[in-house]
């Protein structure tokens, strides 16, 4: 329950950490002001699922990204992940200067394809992109980020221990919106173009 696949084999998170904040487009598009220093949250392991849902107590926000698998403190695998947020309830917890987790870390929020190695790939040369009903809605990679995966494993481990199997959210890139029942969603792994992981997810 609540695991990954890592080179097909099934992997339990003990935590998923989260950076909010790394595109500027995205930043631009929910008039966010640019962080002095990376923000990060954490979703715990009840949190991750496979199964991609539109609603939970309030209609649901989709937000595709990169992410990784940890392994002896370093990044070892990649794969996608979709951060699933209730976004009219983050509005009000920042509004009134209040913690995230009820809109970031609710169970079912962290939506991941399988993982793959990185040996032989250059982190560099990711992309992701997201397509919803066969239009694409999103695409962003390592190059557009404010901080790269290798700054963020380096402040994660600055003040928390990162254990086997723990999954980093390197955030998203512009175009995120609301999951409708019903949509089918698309989500491409690239490296330099070609394309690493395909999966597809039926939104209930």
């Amino acid at each position: 329950m609540h695991s990954i696949l890592v080179e097909d084999k099934p992997t339990q998170p003990s935590k998923v950490l989260c950076v909010g904040r790394n595109y500027l487009d995205h930043i631009a598009e929910l008039n966010n002001a640019v962080p002095e220093q990376m923000v990060v949250f954490n979703k715990p392991s009840t949190a991750i699922t496979n199964q991609l849902f539109a609603f939970h107590q309030e209609t649901l926000h989709y937000e595709g990204e990169i992410c990784f698998v940890v392994n002896n403190g370093k990044l070892s695998a990649v794969g996608i992940g979709l951060d699933l947020t209730k976004r009219s309830l983050q509005s009000k917890l920042k509004q009134q200067g209040l913690p995230w987790e009820r809109a970031k870390a609710f169970d079912g929020s962290a939506v991941f394809s399988r993982f793959i190695s990185l040996d032989n790939l250059n982190i560099d040369e990711l992309e992701i992109e997201l397509f919803i009903n066969c239009v694409r809605v999103q695409r962003g990679g390592v190059k557009q980020m404010m901080y790269s995966p290798e700054v963020i494993i380096n402040e994660l481990k600055s003040y928390t221990t990162l254990c086997d199997g723990d999954v980093i959210m390197t955030g998203t890139p512009k175009g995120v919106g609301e999951v409708q029942q019903g949509d089918i969603f698309l989500g491409r792994l690239l490296h330099a173009g070609k394309t690493l992981i395909e999966i597809e997810w039926l939104a209930n």
